[in-house]
Formats: structure tokens, sequence, C-alpha cells
């Protein structure tokens, strides 16, 4: 094939390329970072209006990663394999920044907690309620999804939470969880099932250090809010 028969995107593609090599990130725009995802993915197709329509459909790159597989292929040009793919990128990105907290001293980290709690929490449609355990030495040392649906009572296992803390030898825990609704603010139920957990942990000698809310819109600290002392 001459450069005369080559499709119209082939320069474009190796322009992208070239302009991200010089520049970085910043060189590029959000549309044109997609582009560059979508080069592997759909190699012999011209992607900039598929990167287009995935901005327009889900307004940021972020609330793209956070989509589900089948609301990315309603996208016109992004086939299952493809999604698949977009959701993998996302995947290896959480998962480093999960690797890089474990067995670090968490209160030194902090930003970078919030950070991977954005990344994996905030556009969520389902409430989860994370527990992190922490050692004599503030470092995670355990990290689960205790419950997954409206945070209450209910659902949160206080003896079960206190019984692993105990095996694991952890001194403190974090508790997380996400709010799909968008706004941060405590519930009424949020309040009381970190006030039980405050109470179970006493007598152990097992720390409720905070409670984080994450949400599209931001996030608030128990601690800071004067809701644990």
């Amino acid at each position: 094939m001459t450069s005369r028969d080559k499709p119209h995107h082939t320069g474009h593609r190796d322009r992208l390329r070239q302009r991200f090599q010089d520049g970085g990130d910043t060189a590029l725009a959000d549309y044109e970072l997609l582009e560059l995802l979508l080069f592997t993915a759909i190699p012999r197709k011209d992607v900039k209006p598929i990167a287009k329509d995935l901005l327009a459909q889900f307004g940021t790159i972020h609330k793209m990663f956070a989509a589900k597989i089948e609301d990315l292929c309603t996208i016109k040009g992004i086939s299952e394999n493809t999604a698949i793919f977009i959701k993998s990128i996302h995947a290896l990105h959480t998962r480093g920044m999960s690797n890089d907290l474990i067995n670090k001293p968490i209160l030194n980290n902090w930003d970078r907690l919030l950070d991977y709690c954005h990344a994996t929490m905030a556009e969520d449609d389902i409430e989860k309620f994370y527990i992190l355990y922490l050692n004599r030495k503030n470092t995670l040392i355990h990290k689960e999804v205790h419950a997954s649906g409206t945070v209450d009572a209910a659902n949160v296992y206080i003896r079960e939470i206190m019984k692993k803390a105990m095996n694991l030898g952890a001194t403190s825990l974090v508790l997380i969880h996400n709010h799909p609704s968008g706004d941060p603010t405590p519930s009424g139920d949020d309040i009381t099932v970190t006030n039980l957990l405050i109470d179970a942990g006493k007598p152990l000698g097992i720390e409720i250090h905070d409670h984080l809310i994450i949400s599209r819109s931001g996030h608030m600290s128990f601690r800071n809010l004067g809701l644990i002392g």
C-alpha cells in the first residue's frame, strides 16, 4: 500500500502519538487522549468521532471509565471487546493505586487514599461499605467491601467486623462508603452505624479513626465534622 492509498487517519495517529511523546498528556485534549487509548482497541478505523461520542455521552473520562460495559457498548463503534479493553485499563489503574496503599501508613498517604476512593467509588450506582484495617503503626493490613446496598445497622455486622479486626491484629479502622446520590452529607443511619462501631471497639482497644463518605461531588470526613472525637 502506498502512502496515497493509506487511510487519512493513519497520519493523524502518528501526529497524535508524536505530540503525546513530546508534550505528555497536557499537550492533548481529553478526546485526543481517548483516541490514543482507542488506537490499540480499534486499529483500522478513525476513532476521533468515537472518542468525542464517549465524552458527549458520559461527560468526563472518569465517568466513562466508571460506566458499565453494556452502557459503553451503546456508543456507535464500541464493541464488547473494546468496552472490556477500556474497563481493563481502569482496573489496572485502580489496582496500582490500591497496591500503593497496602502495607503503608495510611495517615501519611491520606491524599492517595482519597484519590483511590474517588477513582473506585464516586460514580458507583450501588452503595458499598468498605473497611480498612490498620495496625498499631497505622499501616493498612487489610481492606474489604463489607456490605453493599443501603448502609444501616441491619446490614453492617458489628460483631463480625470486630472479630476480624482482632484476628488481623488491627487496632484501628477506617470506614468508607459512597453515596450514589452525589451528596456526601452523613445520614442518620451513617451516624448510628459509626457510633455502634465506636462503642463496640472501645473495650477491645480498637479505634474508629474516621468514616469517609465519597460522592461524585466530593467527600466528607466524620472526624473533620466533629462526629468522631
